[in-house]
């Protein structure tokens, strides 16, 4: 070194690579990934987690690069090849299986790829007929760095590969070997990762049980299940139902509220303020002398009762939902026994709930938030506990948007920890960051806007942003088709072809659907002017008769079956909507990734008007020539149709057949040339 050069190195400043945002090999637009991050992907046991990203460096050298997954909290990864799918855009894809349910991390690493640059630079200078003796000496040394890398066999494979090298340096007797695709394929397996770069996250993942995604919710109050009018049903009363509600292909039965209920200021029928000494008062007011969020209403049966509920359901395949409300009843042991858990007015009064105008008087809320937080929070996570050491494996949870966020994070990541299998529904018809955030958070299903949207065009734009954004990483809509507290608009006046056409909507645009009782028998007797029930259950007593004249458990009970029988059905994330030259009608279909189960459904939104309908296969998409015949079976009916071509014609009667639901079979060409003798 001259002194000048010198004398500059030993005036240039250190040099930081720590300090710059860049790396030799770049790692960026990793897809899936929330938030940089911050909140968890989530997927289903069985699944497959795919991974892109864009990895590129400088130059032509070639790269390698890695998925790596492993448990969360666990040391050791394990590494899944990814492999270049777009070399223009330096995009790259691998995949893992999820054979287990939990808490996973995953991330990404990539490296030069020394042997595969050499192997192209050389293949090149081979083919322009350049020497290539310099090239076969780096060659030689990589080939032995990697022995000394390499274990077992392939380090005996690599060893006798040198001395074959070092017995004959001739070209012709070097390059054959060198560029043998045994030797590429020992050498991908022992690559230099000295100088291998890293993902900047580690990006965490949650694996559900499969019923995460794909169930049939039936909601019910259990109160409500007998045959005696103005009388509480028991335990044994919902135990006889069950039968009928699995029959009808249900595999969550969801209760409402089964706690005590509080006298203080306790509704009376039609959300009146004055009950009368013989109503039941809202199970939402939960909380009395008796007992709170861990007691049994005592006209319900015991716990021991409840348990055997659990087994009864499930024995029939049946899993048991609770509605978890946190919120009590003045009467609620809570406030005697903490006070300091609730808000007094000025005039020493407890704080009812308020959504003004609305008033709750009969409810109070608690303060998440103060010098009793984390007693508080912990108390509420033992209620979660409770449940599900007495067999409850889902949770309906009732306005979360209403609680902090940080406390949902929380309870949810500490009891999953502890009962990886258990799964939150998070009721929050709210403003759509609220609805997004508290599936971010955990929660492993969320209601939707779904039902409020009844035109075709307000459908197609909500079901695409929720399959074809970032959505799709995270949030599982559950579609319910009514709840106790709403009955929506199109029910109200579309009378039963209404209840026929939400049913069909439900349980094939979602993956998880939901109704409560009574939409089967399209009870539908609003509040003048409001969407609620008139007589409502949440008030008082109910007697139902489960065959009334007009019900639509038939349809309900195929449609559940139509969604068993086909894998198409099973997931959400392959929804697509498909032309149609109608206004009025819908068409959409779902196909496994093998195409070996395609199923299409036409569903009119009309409840009063026939329709007559153009619709156009994707052809293409399911893998079908545009001259190749397709069998058609409308699983609704049984009829069979033999088409060809993209576009065919259908009538639908809102009375009869208001929608259709296509499983599409391609009827391949045979070929029938004798075999030669």
């Amino acid at each position: 070194m001259s002194k000048r050069s010198a004398a500059a190195a030993e005036a240039a400043p250190a040099i930081d690579l720590s300090t710059l945002s860049s790396k030799p090999i770049v790692i960026e637009q990793v897809r899936p990934e929330i938030d940089h991050g911050r909140f968890a992907v989530k997927r289903c046991e069985g699944d497959t987690l795919r991974v892109g990203a864009a990895i590129f460096a400088e130059g032509h050298g070639a790269l390698s690069a890695a998925l790596l997954l492993r448990r969360a909290g666990e040391g050791a990864w394990q590494e899944y090849p990814m492999r270049s799918v777009n070399h223009g855009l330096a995009l790259w894809e691998g995949s893992a299986p999820l054979t287990d349910i939990g808490r996973y991390e995953y991330t990404l690493e990539a490296w030069r790829d020394l042997w595969t640059s050499w192997v192209d630079e050389v293949r090149k200078k081979v083919d322009a007929g350049q020497d290539v003796a310099l090239e076969r000496l780096e060659g030689r040394a990589l080939i032995a760095a990697a022995q000394q890398r390499a274990s077992g066999d392939d380090a005996t494979y690599l060893k006798t590969v040198l001395k074959g090298l070092d017995a004959d340096d001739s070209a012709a007797a070097q390059v054959p070997l060198m560029l043998s695709a045994d030797l590429a394929a020992v050498m991908a397996r022992w690559p230099d990762r000295s100088e291998a770069v890293r993902y900047d996250l580690t990006l965490p993942l949650v694996v559900d049980p499969v019923r995460a995604r794909f169930a049939a919710w039936y909601e019910m109050f259990p109160r409500s299940q007998g045959t005696e009018p103005g009388r509480w049903a028991t335990f044994d009363d919902c135990i006889r139902r069950l039968p009928d509600i699995r029959a009808l292909g249900f595999d969550v039965l969801y209760l409402v509220p089964i706690h005590p209920i509080g006298t203080s200021h306790r509704k009376g029928k039609n959300n009146s303020l004055v009950a009368g000494p013989d109503e039941p008062g809202s199970p939402y007011a939960i909380g009395s002398a008796e007992g709170g969020h861990t007691a049994i209403h005592p006209a319900l049966g015991t716990i021991e009762d409840f348990e055997r509920l659990v087994r009864s359901a499930n024995h029939l395949g049946m899993e048991v939902a609770l509605d978890i409300a946190i919120q009590c009843s003045p009467d609620h042991p809570w406030v005697t026994e903490h006070p300091e858990w609730f808000k007094f007015r000025p005039d020493g009064t407890i704080k009812y709930a308020e959504n003004p105008p609305k008033k709750y008087q009969d409810i109070v809320n608690v303060e998440f938030f103060g010098p009793h937080q984390y007693e508080l929070w912990e108390e509420l996570r033992q209620v979660f506990d409770f449940w599900i050491r007495h067999g409850v494996t889902i949770f309906r949870v009732d306005n979360p948007h209403t609680k902090p966020v940080p406390f949902w994070e929380w309870v949810i990541r500490a009891l999953k920890e502890a009962y990886p299998h258990v799964q939150f529904l998070s009721e929050a018809f709210t403003r759509p960051p609220m609805m997004k955030m508290l599936a971010k958070v955990g929660f492993t299903q969320s209601y939707s806007y779904f039902t409020w949207r009844n035109r075709k065009q307000e459908l197609v734009e909500y079901l695409t942003e929720l399959t074809q954004t970032e959505c799709v990483e995270y949030m599982q809509p559950n579609f319910f088709t009514n709840t106790p507290d709403i009955l929506p608009e199109f029910l109200q006046r579309g009378g039963r072809p209404a209840f026929m056409i939400r049913a069909v909507l439900a349980a094939t645009l979602s993956s998880a659907y939901g109704i409560y009782n009574g939409f089967e028998l399209c009870e539908n007797d609003p509040v003048p002017g409001k969407e609620e029930y008139n007589n409502s259950e949440k008030y008082e007593f109910k007697v139902w008769d489960w065959d009334r004249p007009g019900h639509i458990k038939p349809l309900i009970a195929r449609l559940n079956h139509i969604r068993q029988d086909n894998p198409a059905l099973w997931t959400f994330a392959n929804l697509r909507f498909h032309p149609c030259e109608n206004d009025d009608v819908l068409f959409y279909g779902k196909m496994t990734d093998a195409r070996d189960n395609m199923v299409f459904v036409l569903c009119s939104t009309n409840p009063f008007d026939a329709q007559h309908v153009w619709m156009e296969f994707p052809l293409a998409d399911m893998d079908v020539p545009a001259d190749q015949a397709f069998e058609v079976e409308d699983l609704l009916t049984g009829d069979r149709h033999l088409w060809t071509g993209a576009w065919h014609h259908y009538y639908l009667d809102p009375a009869v057949n208001p929608a259709a639901v296509f499983r599409v079979t391609p009827w391949r060409p045979v070929d029938y040339r004798a075999p030669s003798l």
